[in-house]
């Protein structure tokens, strides 16, 4: 027999540095140097406090590690006890991020998706919209939660200014159950009926500012006959709406952030004729089960994630002889991972500004050799689709870099399809409905723009280290600090204005102080 025991205090020292706080792995990154709050007595330096900045932590790009509500909720089991964890600090008003709460300061939790895994009890972020299927294998009756909801869903909630929101639950039952439940048992009137089953919840939270005005929950339930085992699919979504508007989730602040999705729209011209730029996703292929694209789905593209996927589409000969059809269905195939005709430059673009957004470039790129088609064989045929991004660093803000997107560039490969007949799969080319398989691809790869750092350094300019910060105890440059450009907190504009009304009180108060007053008595 194995005993199990809980950590040491030794061991939990070690995971100290690494484990971050906040429900979503942490609400800002490490603070610059020019922070007040960041700063000691001891080891601060020479400008400090006279010229630090104070800044609130939410004014950052930072949007966390695990934004998307992806966080697990451990459980106390029979060993490796953790101690429970206190309940979360109330806040007083919700911004992008934060962790809606109920009325005993405990998350709002709905079902969700963690590393591909369903989580039943994740928190729930303000203007975070999710999605998710979870598959259930059932050989009896559901007795837990959520398939099978114990409890009261009209539940209160803090709305994020003082007071509270009742959820409404709307009650729906689903008759049509073939997109929730799959058996392989043929259909029969025999077996364990279930009644009352969840099949989905669909939360809507409406919202203003800060504030959360109203949530409701439509559930919607069914019957299920079991005869050995049902694989059941339960829907859970979350979407925020402002009036009737859909929150959007940006990818950074302002710059786009590694591993947050690209974004995408479609102009639509108002009846005052002022552009609206309607969001739309750029996707590749995500093949599930069989990797056929007729039962793939598509997954967006994430910023500076470079990826290649594909999917598998039977052709027979019949098909081979309408190659114009079936260039056409290879065709619309790749163009439903492209919709969009704008790309947002940057991470929190406005819809309504036409200047946060560029016109998004395609290229069809001919096949090597013109060859006519034949009776096996189709030319010419766009099986992959090529997706290039140029993006530039264009600042530091808390010490994350900013990156913008300055190009993107859709481009298609042809290439033929033709029948393999060698060895002994010659069935496809004998019988014209047997298919073969042939593969259609996409991929995106992002590539940063060097900036241009002017003309080589002389000698005298790489030896000359006196005014240089990296290699100097004494930074001259940081004398005027923040006035130079050395201080990346906020636009070089309004530090130097704010700079030189620092300035000129410092002035002021010299020439009205004692020892001005002094010298001019002493001058008299």
């Amino acid at each position: 027999m194995i005993k199990h025991m809980d950590c040491s205090s030794e061991d939990l020292k070690l995971f100290v540095s690494h484990c971050l706080p906040g429900p979503f792995g942490g609400q800002v990154s490490p603070a610059s140097d020019y922070q007040c709050s960041v700063q000691s007595l001891k080891n601060s330096p020479d400008w400090f406090p006279f010229l630090c900045v104070n800044s609130p932590p939410e004014n950052n790009p930072y949007l966390g590690l695990f934004y998307q509500g992806h966080t697990i909720t451990p459980e106390p089991g029979s060993s490796f006890q953790s101690p429970v964890s206190p309940a979360p600090v109330p806040v007083n008003v919700y911004i992008q991020g934060s962790p809606i709460l109920t009325l005993n300061d405990q998350y709002f939790t709905i079902p969700q998706k963690v590393l591909g895994q369903c989580v039943n009890n994740a928190p729930v972020a303000f203007l975070k919209n999710f999605q998710v299927n979870c598959v259930t294998l059932l050989r009896s009756c559901p007795t837990g939660s959520p398939i099978r909801t114990p409890t009261d869903l009209r539940i209160k909630v803090k709305n994020g200014q003082g007071g509270e929101v009742l959820v409404d639950v709307i009650d729906e039952v689903a008759f049509d159950l073939s997109q929730f439940i799959s058996s392989t048992d043929a259909p029969s009137d025999e077996g364990l009926l279930c009644e009352n089953v969840t099949l989905a919840l669909d939360y809507k939270l409406y919202w203003e500012g800060n504030d959360i005005t109203s949530i409701t929950v439509t559930q919607t339930v069914g019957t299920i006959t079991i005869n050995s085992s049902v694989a059941l699919t339960t829907r859970y979504s979350a979407v925020f709406l402002n009036g009737e508007l859909m929150g959007e989730t940006n990818s950074g602040n302002p710059g786009y952030q590694m591993g947050r999705p690209v974004i995408a729209g479609i102009v639509d011209t108002l009846d005052n004729n002022t552009g609206l730029v309607q969001r739309v996703s750029i996707s590749l292929w995500k093949p599930v089960s069989d990797g056929l694209c007729v039962s793939a789905e598509m997954k967006p593209i994430l910023f500076g994630e470079n990826s290649t996927s594909g999917c598998l589409l039977p052709v027979s000969r019949h098909n081979l002889t309408q190659c114009d059809l079936l260039r056409e269905t290879v065709t619309s195939l790749q163009n439903n991972l492209m919709t969009a005709t704008h790309v947002a430059k940057s991470g929190n673009p406005d819809p309504f500004t036409t200047t946060d957004w560029m016109n998004i470039s395609f290229l069809t790129q001919n096949s090597s050799t013109t060859m006519e088609d034949s009776t096996n064989s189709c030319f010419g045929v766009p099986s992959h689709q090529h997706i290039h991004v140029w993006s530039l660093i264009t600042g530091i803000v808390g010490g994350v870099p900013q990156r913008d997107i300055r190009a993107l560039q859709v481009s298609y490969s042809m290439s033929p399809w033709t029948l393999d007949c060698g060895g002994g799969g010659v069935s496809p080319c004998v019988d014209p409905t047997e298919t073969q398989l042939f593969p259609i691809t996409s991929s995106v790869s992002f590539t940063d723009i060097l900036v241009n750092t002017g003309p080589p350094k002389t000698r005298f300019q790489i030896n000359f280290t006196e005014y240089d910060c990296n290699r100097n105890d004494v930074c001259w440059p940081e004398l005027a600090f923040p006035i130079t450009k050395y201080y990346t907190g906020e636009p070089y504009s309004q530090s130097l204005a704010k700079g030189l009304i620092l300035v000129f009180f410092f002035i002021t108060a010299s020439i009205l102080g004692t020892p001005w007053r002094q010298i001019r008595q002493a001058w008299k």
